[in-house]
């Protein structure tokens, strides 16, 4: 269960950040269009969520209007997050559930991005994406977002080249997509789809959970996959147990080869981490 509590850390989390990187005059984020700095553009009406910094109480002292300010990195610059939704997410228990980790990781990026005035779109995906947010990049939106996220049960199966390719179509500005997932597919298809995403800036956060990288050994174990109805009975043996964690660090290893070539920047996640950790991890460079 996500709660809007984590969205005040966020704050803290993020200040404390800023005044490290000031003090060891650390460069500026990966994300680069994603902060202050912007050259004012045009006003828009108020909306509830809208952050109040950004109104500009001299109009509104003329027009008994509220209206904020828009920045033109709001307008050329937008902030994409894409969260898998699909069945392998659903694994991990507590602040270690995959799906919970990687729908937090995206609420974190859209929440700060819209804090900085950058605009965001929000949406989870499967065999295909679907979009979430309204289209308000503030905090409000935000909150709405939590809400959802935590009506959402992972199932399904993932389609990386599809979905990723189909919801590539739809961006229409320079951008920051951000795609959290356990990309447990076929490496050809998830190179497919991010190469779709490719003329943008690309951020991928390989969501693993630490009890999967492992098996236990020395019995008879029910390997039950989570996007279909197969199963298997097998004596997990040493030798099995180490060619099963070969093959997952092979898989996870050719998933960052996919996006080095691509140029996209890959950030492992490990669930057992404590969550700020691996947030800034992505956040920060």
């Amino acid at each position: 269960m996500i709660t809007t509590d984590f969205l005040d850390e966020l704050d803290r989390f993020e200040s404390a950040r800023d005044r490290d990187a000031r003090s060891n005059q650390q460069g500026e984020r990966t994300t680069e269009a994603v902060g202050e700095g912007l050259t004012f553009a045009d006003y828009r009406r108020y909306a509830p969520g809208d952050e109040p910094r950004f109104i500009d109480w001299n109009l509104y002292a003329r027009t008994d209007e509220l209206y904020v300010k828009q920045f033109e990195a709001e307008r050329n610059f937008t902030v994409h997050v894409l969260v898998d939704a699909s069945a392998s997410m659903d694994f991990g228990d507590g602040d270690a559930h995959k799906f919970e980790t990687a729908a937090k990781l995206g609420l974190g990026f859209a929440y700060l991005t819209a804090r900085e005035h950058n605009d965001f779109r929000f949406a989870v995906f499967d065999s295909a994406a679907e979009r979430l947010d309204r289209g308000r990049s503030n905090r409000g939106e935000v909150l709405g977002l939590v809400e959802r996220c935590n009506e959402i049960s992972p199932d399904g199966e993932a389609d990386f080249e599809n979905a990723l390719a189909d919801y590539a179509a739809t961006i229409d500005s320079k951008a920051l997509v951000v795609v959290c997932s356990d990309f447990l597919g076929d490496v050809d298809a998830i190179d497919a789809g991010l190469e779709a995403l490719a003329s943008n800036q690309v951020l991928l956060g390989h969501v693993v959970a630490p009890e999967e990288r492992t098996l236990p050994t020395g019995r008879d174990t029910v390997f039950e996959a989570l996007e279909s109805d197969q199963s298997l009975r097998a004596y997990v043996s040493n030798r099995l147990e180490r060619s099963y964690r070969e093959e997952f660090d092979a898989h996870a290893d050719a998933v960052a080869d996919v996006a080095r070539d691509l140029r996209a920047r890959y950030e492992r996640v490990d669930t057992g981490r404590p969550f700020f950790e691996s947030f800034g991890q992505l956040w920060f460079e």
